[in-house]
């Protein structure tokens, strides 16, 4: 099954400022920013990846993939899985697509947020590329709104079932 970015971003739309209640709410553990990411990739039809430390997997609050909550460890698993579930590349701003992730660094050398991107403008540049995401709620808040250091995008190519 293909990834379907339509899924994924209408889960990001309907549970923007809500929280799905089949997943734990991380607020108050660091933040529920790359759960919520997670959530919305595999609505898009992203199978989970059950290897055990280095997958991407959620079957409750206690016994997840450190991927699945995890800035970073999302950001090494979609960019170097080789096995089922989704996988994609660090990308430029010209390549992000409604469905992709843009992650930032408020510090410059830590990446600790990840936003979820629901529609990008012509040409695509921060204030008109617009996202979804958890801890600091949002929907349809363009990434120029941010006060960060540094950025990178991932453009999630596919997923393997």
């Amino acid at each position: 099954m293909a990834y379907s970015r339509s899924d994924a971003v209408a889960y990001a739309h309907r549970w923007a400022f809500s929280r799905n209640p089949k997943f734990m709410n991380y607020d108050r553990f660091g933040g529920d920013c790359t759960n919520f990411i997670s959530q919305c990739i595999h609505a898009g039809g992203a199978k989970m990846n059950y290897t055990p430390t280095y997958g991407w997997y959620y079957i409750d609050g206690n016994n997840k993939a450190p991927a699945w909550t995890g800035v970073e460890y999302l950001y090494n698993f979609l960019t170097g899985n080789k096995g089922t579930g989704p996988y994609g590349m660090r990308a430029n701003i010209y390549d992000v697509e409604p469905g992709d992730i843009i992650q930032l660094s408020f510090d410059g050398t830590v990446f600790s947020h990840s936003l979820f991107v629901v529609q990008v403008g012509l040409p695509p540049t921060l204030d008109k590329i617009l996202i979804a995401t958890h801890t600091m709620d949002s929907d349809n808040r363009p990434v120029a709104s941010y006060d960060f250091h540094t950025y990178r995008c991932v453009h999630i190519i596919d997923t393997k079932n």
